[in-house]
């Protein structure tokens, strides 16, 4: 099982996410880092284990405030360490383009900055690419036609429930379990609602290659041997 620590970034710094209610986030108090400078969470979780890849969020680029491309110069110490799959509210192919481009970045593009399929039907065959498929509840985010279309998704898909994220309620497992078996051959990964190593423990027997986590490496519910042993049956070619 792969797990992907989660870096959510607002105003250029590491915020708490809960529920997917981005207005209310705020910079993060965690007992790994020292302050919530993008750096310093990433040294706290390099001491949890030294992950192959970490997921950011540009929520400023998700929201619309700034382009995808904005948030490039920040990775760069994060990419010194691991690969980047960045989620930047891609919805213009210039900046998917440029991401694409740049070693060690995974574009993630996000089904809710999508209004239709163009940049899907465009780049879906690109081999760093992975597609995040965003629920809110029971509602798809996004052009429907995106969750419809199971073969123009990519090799890699995230399935990512924002109401679950840090919520302590787990990952949605009917929601996983029916996009698993429309995925065909294809990587899934889950995203939101993680708590601990039972959770992971039921996604790995249910087939899902990883998960996106936070909540639960900053408090400490999953444990530096916990999430070692995890990786070391991680398929890392994923990343």
């Amino acid at each position: 099982m792969l797990i992907i620590p989660v870096l959510d970034i607002k105003d250029g710094l590491v915020v708490r996410a809960r529920k997917g209610q981005r207005d209310s986030y705020r910079p993060i108090e965690t007992p790994l880092s020292p302050s919530a400078e993008i750096g310093d969470v990433a040294a706290g979780l390099r001491e949890i284990f030294p992950f192959p890849a970490y997921y950011v969020a540009d929520l400023d680029g998700i929201e619309g405030w700034t382009t995808g491309a904005g948030v490039f110069d920040n990775l760069a110490p994060l990419r010194t360490h691991a690969s980047v799959w960045l989620d930047a509210g891609f919805c213009e192919a210039g900046d998917l383009q440029a991401a694409l481009a740049l070693n060690g970045v995974v574009p993630v593009l996000g089904s809710e900055s999508q209004s239709d399929m163009s940049l899907l039907q465009t780049f879906h065959g690109h081999p760093q690419l992975a597609l995040s498929l965003d629920f809110r509840g029971d509602d798809f985010l996004g052009a429907p036609v995106i969750l419809d279309e199971e073969a123009l998704w990519p090799s890699r898909v995230i399935v990512m429930t924002l109401a679950r994220i840090g919520a302590g309620d787990g990952p949605d497992f009917r929601r996983l379990e029916a996009v698993k078996k429309r995925a065909g051959d294809r990587v899934v990964i889950a995203a939101g609602g993680i708590r601990n190593a039972r959770d992971l423990e039921r996604l790995e027997e249910m087939g899902v290659a990883g998960a996106l986590v936070a909540t639960a490496l900053h408090d400490g519910a999953l444990t530096p041997e916990t999430v070692a042993g995890f990786m070391a049956r991680a398929d890392i070619s994923v990343v």
